[in-house]
Order: C-alpha cells, then structure tokens, then sequence
C-alpha cells in the first residue's frame, strides 16, 4: 500500500528497489527517519517488530492520531477544504498552543496535501483529493507498529540488535533547510559514527553527493537513479549498507 500523505523526500518510487535489499532474517525493522513512511507502507509487514521515527513532533502526532485517534481524526478531517484562504488559515494556527492532538493532526494533514511539493510552505494550486478514507487501512497497518519521536543516535541505541535492519533517510546534504526539524552539518558525522558502531544492519539513503560518497566510502554504495518529482529530468541518489 501507499502512504496516506506524501512528504519531502519521500521513497515511494524506489521503495521497490529499497525493500529488495532486505536481509530475509530480519527480526526487528527500524525506520529512523521515517517521513512520510512510505517504504514501511510497501509491505504489509517487514519483521516481528517494526519502529517508526521522525524527530517532527507534528508528523509524529499525526501518525500516533492515525493509530489511535483513527475515526475521530477523519471528522476532523472532514471539516476542511482545498483553498489558499484555508491553507494560509492552517499555517497560521499552526504556529499556536492550545489545540488538541487531533485538532493539530487534522491541520497538519491538510497542510501537507494542499502544499506545493509537501513543503507545508507553500499552497499547491492543485486540485488534490483531501478525503481521509484511505486511514481506516492506514490505522490497521500501523496496529502494531512502535511510533517514536527520538534523535537518531539513541533511537539506534535502543532498538539495535544483531537481525536488526535500521532504514535510515536523513536530510539530504544541502537540502536541510527544506526540513523543518533541524539537521547539522555536524549531524552527517555523528549518524556515520553511530552506523560504524552498530551490532544490527543498515540500509541509507542519500543524494549523490561527493561529501557523502567520501565520508561512505568503505561502506558499499549503489549509485541509482528517479524521476525528479517536482520537475522534468532525473535525480541521482546512494543506496549505501553495511552488508
């Protein structure tokens, strides 16, 4: 299945070739950066325990509302429309205190539907479907899914064992600032430091980028190659592992 919102960055055009890198022995499938989730959705199960994790606490709750808050999140839902007037209403409300979890899950949802590109940023001047439908398939695969809202380095802590499988989709190099959860250039070394000392397995994904390719390089790296969303052309990008 395919993730209910899509997101900056998101894989669902290489979740194909992601997931066929797989190690079949995995025990326990931790997303670290998981977005807009769109390689756990790709299958209906990737091990005995599965982790979703993002360090944006607004993505974070609309996944928990989806989970735990499914029907009372598409009323929420519901109320809303696909117009300049309502998006730029929603980023304004956003940035304020006193709303529930699902009041903040509803906006957060439309905000990314009607956005250009999924940047939250911006209105999309499209005509997208907005309906929340699709959450009662999302509710069931998240059923048993662990959501986490952690830094990367102690999430990996944690959850690493040795059939541990870490999928990892962190900020591309100099594309942080398209992200609103903050990623450091100090950042790019510290994740590496943290794989190099793991007992479990890793799959990364990154933009080919010389920066990376050199920090990587005693790691395998897979050049690979999409469709560029937002225009016309291809965009080059890693698949690095540690196996």
């Amino acid at each position: 299945m395919k993730s209910f919102i899509p997101w900056i960055g998101g894989k669902s055009l290489l979740a194909k070739k992601i997931t066929s890198l797989f190690p079949e022995d995995t025990e326990r499938y931790i997303e670290v950066f998981g977005g807009g989730g769109s390689v756990l959705f790709y299958k209906k199960n990737h091990a005995k325990l599965e982790v979703y994790n993002d360090l944006n606490n607004n993505l974070v709750n609309l996944f928990r509302c989806a989970k735990y808050h499914r029907e009372e999140l598409q009323r929420e839902i519901s109320r809303y429309f696909n117009s300049r007037e309502m998006f730029e209403n929603i980023k304004e409300r956003m940035k304020m205190r006193g709303f529930t979890d699902i009041q903040r899950a509803g906006m957060f949802y439309i905000q990314i539907k009607i956005s250009y590109g999924s940047d939250t940023r911006t209105f999309g001047c499209n005509s997208k479907n907005i309906s929340a439908d699709y959450l009662e398939k999302v509710e069931k695969r998240l059923k048993k899914v662990v959501i986490e809202n952690k830094d990367f380095e102690n999430l990996i802590k944690v959850y690493d064992r040795p059939k541990a499988l870490f999928y990892c989709d962190p900020p591309y190099h100099r594309t942080e600032n398209y992200y609103d959860a903050e990623f450091s250039e100090a950042d790019y070394k510290r994740l590496k430091s943290c794989l190099d000392g793991i007992k479990g397995r890793f799959i990364l994904s990154y933009n080919d980028d010389e920066y990376i390719r050199s920090l990587y390089k005693y790691y395998e790296i897979i050049p690979i190659e999409r469709q560029n969303n937002l225009s016309s052309g291809i965009y080059k990008e890693l698949i690095i592992k540690n196996f």
